[in-house]
């Protein structure tokens, strides 16, 4: 079995020209465990397979432990439904996943449908890391959304789920013809959590994407919309899990934390707004 920098070799080898220099826009290639471009810039992979595109260190406040229980979640089912819808979409297309996460979302795809070769991103490289276990055929790699290191033109489908958007940057590596998948959270959206978290906050409870959404339709030709809500019922081995899994919990009092994990949700509410678009 080939370790992960032994794929990711066989990966940038094969498809370097899905890749351009995020510092001066010039085409790469690949040499040995590197991409380089003719102006001098070079990006090695690491040990982990992955290549590290940013030109100085980010800390987020994002941690290993959060995706963990993100990776739980999302493989106990509880996005089963929106993941069997976009699959579809999917099917055969060559996907650029931005703001990947761990990956989980885009690896759940690529077990139930054929995909092209594809590549995921996110600037936390903790997050990444984590998705580098993955054996389906998609790169991965730390970058920045508003500076990416992908060529013109050059996936079929964008995936952002759950996660900011540059559509600037989403109009100029989309094929003519391609497609950007961008899901978001509607009002109900784990409402049973946000009561938990914050009972006499309201503003933390209500909350509205609409400016989201009307400025995808402004930016992209919207080919679909959909709005997904039902209600999970989450395992009870997966239910601490779902007090970890998102920065909601941040701010939470620990009082009020260890109040939740004494008498753990059983059902959460999944409620979101698919939007599916074209290049205008």
């Amino acid at each position: 079995m080939k370790k992960k920098i032994q794929r990711s070799q066989d990966f940038i080898h094969a498809y370097s020209d899905l890749f351009q220099c995020p510092i001066c826009q010039a085409k790469m290639q690949a040499e040995q465990t590197s991409l380089c471009c003719n102006n001098g810039h070079q990006f090695d992979l690491s040990k982990k397979g992955t290549l590290y595109f940013l030109n100085h260190q980010v800390k987020t406040e994002y941690q290993k432990k959060m995706f963990d229980h993100r990776r739980i979640m999302i493989r106990s089912g509880m996005y089963q439904p929106l993941l069997a819808f976009i699959s579809a979409y999917c099917k055969n297309e060559q996907v650029l996943d931005v703001g990947c996460g761990e990956g989980s979302f885009l690896q759940e795809i690529a077990q139930t449908v054929e995909i092209q070769p594809s590549i995921g991103f996110d600037i936390a490289k903790e997050a990444v890391y984590l998705a580098t276990e993955d054996r389906h055929n998609i790169f991965w790699c730390i970058a920045d959304l508003t500076h990416m290191p992908f060529a013109k033109q050059t996936f079929s489908t964008i995936l952002n789920i759950l996660s900011p958007s540059n559509y600037a940057e989403f109009s100029r590596v989309l094929q003519k013809d391609g497609q950007v998948i961008k899901v978001v959270p509607q009002s109900y959206y784990l409402k049973e959590l946000r009561e938990a978290f914050y009972p006499d906050d309201a503003s933390k409870q209500n909350y509205s994407n609409e400016q989201v959404i009307q400025k995808f339709k402004q930016t992209f030709s919207l080919s679909y919309y959909k709005r997904m809500t039902y209600t999970f019922k989450i395992p009870k081995e997966k239910q601490l899990s779902l007090l970890e899994m998102s920065p909601l919990e941040w701010d939470v009092s620990a009082k009020q934390k260890e109040k939740l994990r004494q008498s753990p949700l059983e059902k959460i509410t999944i409620d979101l707004d698919v939007l599916i678009g074209k290049n205008k």
